[in-house]
Protein backbone atom coordinates (compact mmCIF):
# COMPACT_ATOMS: atom_id res chain seq x y z
CA UNK A 1 0.00 0.00 0.00
CA UNK A 2 1.11 3.72 -0.90
CA UNK A 3 0.27 6.86 1.46
CA UNK A 4 -0.43 8.98 -0.91
CA UNK A 5 -1.91 13.27 -0.32
CA UNK A 6 -3.95 14.69 -2.82
CA UNK A 7 -3.96 18.42 -2.45
CA UNK A 8 -7.51 19.72 -3.65
CA UNK A 9 -9.51 16.13 -3.21
CA UNK A 10 -12.43 17.45 -2.32
CA UNK A 11 -12.60 18.75 -6.10
CA UNK A 12 -14.60 17.80 -9.32
CA UNK A 13 -11.30 15.84 -10.21
CA UNK A 14 -10.10 15.34 -6.92
CA UNK A 15 -13.26 13.57 -5.73
CA UNK A 16 -12.50 10.80 -8.59
CA UNK A 17 -9.13 10.88 -8.04
CA UNK A 18 -8.98 9.70 -4.29
CA UNK A 19 -12.09 7.35 -5.00
CA UNK A 20 -9.68 5.47 -7.42
CA UNK A 21 -6.44 5.78 -5.73
CA UNK A 22 -8.54 4.20 -2.93
CA UNK A 23 -10.27 1.39 -4.52
CA UNK A 24 -7.05 0.65 -6.35
CA UNK A 25 -5.48 -0.14 -2.57
CA UNK A 26 -3.59 3.30 -1.49
CA UNK A 27 -3.58 5.46 2.04
CA UNK A 28 -5.09 8.77 0.26
CA UNK A 29 -4.98 11.95 2.55
CA UNK A 30 -6.57 14.85 0.97
CA UNK A 31 -5.60 18.27 1.85
CA UNK A 32 -8.07 20.82 0.98
CA UNK A 33 -9.60 24.23 2.83
CA UNK A 34 -11.86 22.43 4.31
CA UNK A 35 -12.88 18.67 4.92
CA UNK A 36 -16.01 17.22 2.39
CA UNK A 37 -18.77 15.11 2.95
CA UNK A 38 -18.69 14.03 -0.54
CA UNK A 39 -19.44 9.96 -0.99
CA UNK A 40 -16.32 9.11 -3.10
CA UNK A 41 -14.01 10.66 0.09
CA UNK A 42 -15.11 8.36 2.66
CA UNK A 43 -12.08 5.86 2.36
CA UNK A 44 -9.57 8.45 2.77
CA UNK A 45 -7.96 11.03 5.76
CA UNK A 46 -8.65 14.44 5.59
CA UNK A 47 -6.73 16.98 6.48
CA UNK A 48 -8.15 21.31 6.40
CA UNK A 49 -5.67 23.24 5.64
CA UNK A 50 -4.49 26.58 3.87
CA UNK A 51 -2.26 25.24 1.71
CA UNK A 52 -1.27 29.39 0.80
CA UNK A 53 0.84 28.95 3.71
CA UNK A 54 3.90 27.62 2.93
CA UNK A 55 5.45 26.86 6.45
CA UNK A 56 2.08 25.21 7.39
CA UNK A 57 2.00 22.90 4.56
CA UNK A 58 5.51 21.98 4.42
CA UNK A 59 5.26 21.08 8.56
CA UNK A 60 1.65 18.70 7.16
CA UNK A 61 3.37 17.10 4.33
CA UNK A 62 6.37 15.81 6.53
CA UNK A 63 4.22 15.00 9.57
CA UNK A 64 2.66 12.83 6.81
CA UNK A 65 5.40 10.44 5.65
CA UNK A 66 3.90 10.26 2.31
CA UNK A 67 5.23 8.04 -0.22
CA UNK A 68 3.58 10.66 -3.31
CA UNK A 69 1.86 13.88 -3.61
CA UNK A 70 -0.59 14.44 -6.37
CA UNK A 71 -1.45 18.65 -6.29
CA UNK A 72 -4.40 19.50 -7.49
CA UNK A 73 -5.04 22.42 -5.53
CA UNK A 74 -5.99 25.75 -7.36
CA UNK A 75 -8.58 28.09 -8.59
CA UNK A 76 -9.57 25.84 -11.45
CA UNK A 77 -11.60 28.19 -13.77
CA UNK A 78 -9.97 30.68 -16.70
CA UNK A 79 -11.50 34.39 -15.37
CA UNK A 80 -13.55 32.71 -12.41
CA UNK A 81 -11.17 35.68 -10.53
CA UNK A 82 -9.52 38.83 -11.35
CA UNK A 83 -6.35 37.71 -13.46
CA UNK A 84 -3.90 38.87 -10.56
CA UNK A 85 -5.88 37.14 -7.79
CA UNK A 86 -5.47 33.35 -9.95
CA UNK A 87 -2.24 33.93 -11.22
CA UNK A 88 -1.16 34.65 -7.56
CA UNK A 89 -2.85 31.92 -6.00
CA UNK A 90 -2.43 29.10 -8.42
CA UNK A 91 1.19 30.07 -8.65
CA UNK A 92 2.00 29.90 -4.61
CA UNK A 93 0.26 26.81 -4.25
CA UNK A 94 2.29 25.38 -6.72
CA UNK A 95 5.89 26.88 -4.64
CA UNK A 96 4.08 25.84 -1.57
CA UNK A 97 2.59 22.49 -2.42
CA UNK A 98 5.77 21.28 -4.66
CA UNK A 99 8.22 22.56 -2.95
CA UNK A 100 7.03 21.76 0.62
CA UNK A 101 7.04 18.18 -0.77
CA UNK A 102 10.93 18.35 -2.16
CA UNK A 103 11.61 19.30 1.18
CA UNK A 104 10.18 16.75 3.07
CA UNK A 105 11.88 13.95 1.00
CA UNK A 106 8.44 12.95 -0.12
CA UNK A 107 9.84 10.71 -3.14
CA UNK A 108 6.79 11.12 -5.85
CA UNK A 109 5.79 14.38 -6.59
CA UNK A 110 2.92 15.00 -9.29
CA UNK A 111 1.19 17.92 -10.79
CA UNK A 112 -1.82 18.86 -12.27
CA UNK A 113 -1.10 21.49 -15.12
CA UNK A 114 -3.47 22.28 -18.00
CA UNK A 115 -3.76 22.10 -21.91
CA UNK A 116 -4.70 25.79 -21.53
CA UNK A 117 -0.90 26.44 -21.59
CA UNK A 118 -0.75 26.44 -25.25
CA UNK A 119 -2.62 29.42 -26.09
CA UNK A 120 -5.87 28.28 -27.82
CA UNK A 121 -8.44 30.76 -28.11
CA UNK A 122 -5.94 33.54 -27.95
CA UNK A 123 -8.38 36.90 -28.74
CA UNK A 124 -5.88 38.02 -31.95
CA UNK A 125 -5.82 34.40 -33.03
CA UNK A 126 -4.37 31.09 -32.61
CA UNK A 127 -2.77 28.85 -35.00
CA UNK A 128 -0.79 26.13 -34.14
CA UNK A 129 1.75 24.74 -36.70
CA UNK A 130 0.29 21.14 -36.59
CA UNK A 131 -2.37 18.69 -35.18
CA UNK A 132 -2.76 16.53 -33.05
CA UNK A 133 -1.50 18.59 -29.99
CA UNK A 134 1.11 17.25 -28.19
CA UNK A 135 3.38 17.68 -25.59
CA UNK A 136 5.95 19.31 -28.23
CA UNK A 137 3.89 21.71 -28.99
CA UNK A 138 5.53 24.70 -27.59
CA UNK A 139 2.97 26.70 -25.26
CA UNK A 140 1.59 30.34 -25.67
CA UNK A 141 -0.44 30.99 -22.72
CA UNK A 142 -2.30 34.66 -23.04
CA UNK A 143 -4.91 34.85 -19.85
CA UNK A 144 -3.68 34.48 -16.06
CA UNK A 145 -4.86 31.00 -15.94
CA UNK A 146 -2.81 29.40 -18.19
CA UNK A 147 0.01 31.31 -17.23
CA UNK A 148 -0.38 29.78 -13.95
CA UNK A 149 -0.49 26.46 -15.00
CA UNK A 150 3.06 26.71 -16.89
CA UNK A 151 4.23 28.26 -13.54
CA UNK A 152 3.08 24.60 -11.98
CA UNK A 153 5.48 23.20 -14.74
CA UNK A 154 8.61 25.45 -14.56
CA UNK A 155 8.19 24.57 -10.92
CA UNK A 156 8.70 21.44 -11.13
CA UNK A 157 11.31 22.08 -13.63
CA UNK A 158 13.07 23.76 -11.23
CA UNK A 159 12.71 21.91 -8.41
CA UNK A 160 14.12 19.04 -10.83
CA UNK A 161 17.51 21.30 -10.71
CA UNK A 162 17.29 21.85 -7.11
CA UNK A 163 16.77 18.18 -6.01
CA UNK A 164 18.69 16.06 -8.87
CA UNK A 165 16.78 12.34 -9.67
CA UNK A 166 16.05 11.86 -5.71
CA UNK A 167 13.04 13.32 -6.08
CA UNK A 168 10.90 11.92 -9.09
CA UNK A 169 8.54 14.72 -10.53
CA UNK A 170 6.04 14.69 -13.04
CA UNK A 171 3.67 16.52 -14.71
CA UNK A 172 -0.32 16.07 -16.35
CA UNK A 173 -2.43 18.53 -19.04
CA UNK A 174 -5.88 17.04 -18.27
CA UNK A 175 -8.31 17.58 -20.88
CA UNK A 176 -11.43 19.02 -20.09
CA UNK A 177 -12.92 16.78 -17.11
CA UNK A 178 -16.24 15.23 -17.22
CA UNK A 179 -17.08 13.54 -13.35
CA UNK A 180 -19.22 10.65 -13.61
CA UNK A 181 -22.22 12.55 -12.25
CA UNK A 182 -22.11 14.37 -15.66
CA UNK A 183 -22.97 11.82 -17.88
CA UNK A 184 -26.13 11.43 -16.27
CA UNK A 185 -26.76 15.12 -16.88
CA UNK A 186 -25.27 16.80 -13.88
CA UNK A 187 -24.24 20.19 -15.24
CA UNK A 188 -20.31 20.52 -15.83
CA UNK A 189 -17.72 22.78 -15.26
CA UNK A 190 -19.29 25.27 -17.54
CA UNK A 191 -22.55 25.28 -16.41
CA UNK A 192 -23.97 23.05 -19.21
CA UNK A 193 -24.58 19.19 -19.66
CA UNK A 194 -22.41 16.83 -22.15
CA UNK A 195 -25.33 16.55 -24.26
CA UNK A 196 -25.82 20.27 -24.63
CA UNK A 197 -21.60 20.31 -25.43
CA UNK A 198 -22.54 17.66 -27.84
CA UNK A 199 -25.64 18.91 -29.35
CA UNK A 200 -24.33 22.67 -29.93
CA UNK A 201 -20.66 22.52 -30.77
CA UNK A 202 -20.20 26.22 -29.75
CA UNK A 203 -20.21 25.26 -26.21
CA UNK A 204 -17.07 22.63 -27.04
CA UNK A 205 -15.32 24.65 -29.53
CA UNK A 206 -13.36 26.91 -26.92
CA UNK A 207 -11.66 23.62 -25.29
CA UNK A 208 -10.66 22.46 -28.94
CA UNK A 209 -13.54 19.44 -28.47
CA UNK A 210 -11.64 17.80 -25.92
CA UNK A 211 -12.30 15.78 -22.81
CA UNK A 212 -11.29 12.87 -20.26
CA UNK A 213 -13.87 10.83 -17.84
CA UNK A 214 -12.29 11.70 -13.96
CA UNK A 215 -12.08 8.17 -13.86
CA UNK A 216 -9.37 7.83 -16.74
CA UNK A 217 -7.59 10.64 -15.14
CA UNK A 218 -7.20 8.19 -11.80
CA UNK A 219 -5.86 5.08 -13.79
CA UNK A 220 -3.24 7.26 -15.74
CA UNK A 221 -2.24 8.41 -12.02
CA UNK A 222 -2.18 5.18 -10.83
CA UNK A 223 -0.31 4.24 -14.29
CA UNK A 224 2.27 7.19 -13.81
CA UNK A 225 2.81 6.55 -9.89
CA UNK A 226 3.88 2.93 -11.10
CA UNK A 227 6.08 4.28 -13.80
CA UNK A 228 8.20 6.91 -12.25
CA UNK A 229 11.03 5.20 -11.11
CA UNK A 230 11.79 3.93 -14.62
CA UNK A 231 10.81 6.81 -16.64
CA UNK A 232 12.63 10.31 -17.33
CA UNK A 233 12.13 13.17 -14.91
CA UNK A 234 10.13 16.09 -14.74
CA UNK A 235 7.97 14.41 -18.07
CA UNK A 236 4.71 16.28 -18.66
CA UNK A 237 2.00 14.28 -20.29
CA UNK A 238 -1.33 15.05 -21.99
CA UNK A 239 -4.60 13.11 -20.04
CA UNK A 240 -7.02 12.49 -22.95
CA UNK A 241 -9.91 10.73 -24.41
CA UNK A 242 -9.17 8.62 -27.51
CA UNK A 243 -11.85 10.90 -29.12
CA UNK A 244 -13.01 14.06 -30.02
CA UNK A 245 -16.36 15.30 -27.64
CA UNK A 246 -17.98 16.28 -31.39
CA UNK A 247 -20.12 14.67 -33.54
CA UNK A 248 -18.59 15.87 -36.55
CA UNK A 249 -14.89 15.32 -37.43
CA UNK A 250 -12.81 18.30 -36.08
CA UNK A 251 -10.78 18.75 -39.47
CA UNK A 252 -14.61 20.64 -39.91
CA UNK A 253 -15.56 21.96 -36.46
CA UNK A 254 -12.27 23.23 -36.11
CA UNK A 255 -12.01 25.70 -38.79
CA UNK A 256 -15.36 27.07 -38.08
CA UNK A 257 -14.32 28.37 -34.21
CA UNK A 258 -10.82 28.97 -34.96
CA UNK A 259 -10.27 30.43 -38.54
CA UNK A 260 -6.84 30.03 -40.33
CA UNK A 261 -6.92 26.23 -39.04
CA UNK A 262 -8.45 24.59 -41.77
CA UNK A 263 -4.98 23.45 -43.04
CA UNK A 264 -3.29 22.27 -39.85
CA UNK A 265 -6.89 20.82 -39.03
CA UNK A 266 -7.02 18.42 -42.38
CA UNK A 267 -5.44 15.64 -40.57
CA UNK A 268 -8.47 15.58 -37.72
CA UNK A 269 -10.81 13.00 -39.42
CA UNK A 270 -13.33 10.80 -38.27
CA UNK A 271 -13.13 10.58 -34.55
CA UNK A 272 -9.49 11.82 -33.90
CA UNK A 273 -9.22 14.62 -30.68
CA UNK A 274 -7.19 17.28 -31.36
CA UNK A 275 -4.57 16.44 -28.62
CA UNK A 276 -2.35 12.99 -28.64
CA UNK A 277 -2.30 11.35 -25.64
CA UNK A 278 0.56 8.75 -27.09
CA UNK A 279 3.33 9.94 -24.96
CA UNK A 280 1.34 8.39 -22.04
CA UNK A 281 0.45 5.63 -24.26
CA UNK A 282 3.94 5.24 -24.85
CA UNK A 283 5.75 5.49 -21.53
CA UNK A 284 3.10 4.72 -19.28
CA UNK A 285 0.90 1.71 -21.34
CA UNK A 286 -1.96 3.55 -20.18
CA UNK A 287 -5.21 4.37 -22.38
CA UNK A 288 -8.51 5.94 -21.47
CA UNK A 289 -11.46 3.35 -21.12
CA UNK A 290 -14.11 5.71 -21.22
CA UNK A 291 -16.18 7.25 -24.31
CA UNK A 292 -18.51 9.88 -24.61
CA UNK A 293 -20.42 7.51 -27.59
CA UNK A 294 -20.33 4.78 -24.43
CA UNK A 295 -20.89 6.88 -21.48
CA UNK A 296 -24.29 8.59 -23.27
CA UNK A 297 -25.73 5.25 -24.35
CA UNK A 298 -29.35 6.88 -25.61
CA UNK A 299 -27.23 8.61 -28.11
CA UNK A 300 -25.50 5.68 -29.81
CA UNK A 301 -28.00 5.12 -33.00
CA UNK A 302 -27.95 8.80 -33.48
CA UNK A 303 -24.13 8.55 -33.13
CA UNK A 304 -23.75 5.80 -35.88
CA UNK A 305 -25.18 7.93 -38.41
CA UNK A 306 -23.69 11.27 -37.82
CA UNK A 307 -20.28 10.20 -37.27
CA UNK A 308 -17.88 10.21 -39.95
CA UNK A 309 -15.47 7.16 -40.23
CA UNK A 310 -11.81 7.82 -40.30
Amino acid sequence: MTRIVVTGGGGRLGRSLVAGLVAAGHHVVSFDRATSAAAELRGADQVAIDLLDAEQTAAALRAQRADAVIHLAAIAVPFSAPEDVIMRTNSALAVSVLGGAVAAGIPRVIAASSPTVLGYGAPHGWVPDRFPLDEATPPLPWNAYALSKLVVEQTMHMLRRQSGDRIRLAAFRPCYVIAPEEWAGAPTQQGNTVRERLDDPALAAPALFNYVDARDVASFVEALLSAMPGIPNAETFFVGADDALARRPLAELIPRFHPGTADVAAVLTGTTPAFSNAKAHRLLDWAPQHSWRTELRDDASTDQRKDVPA
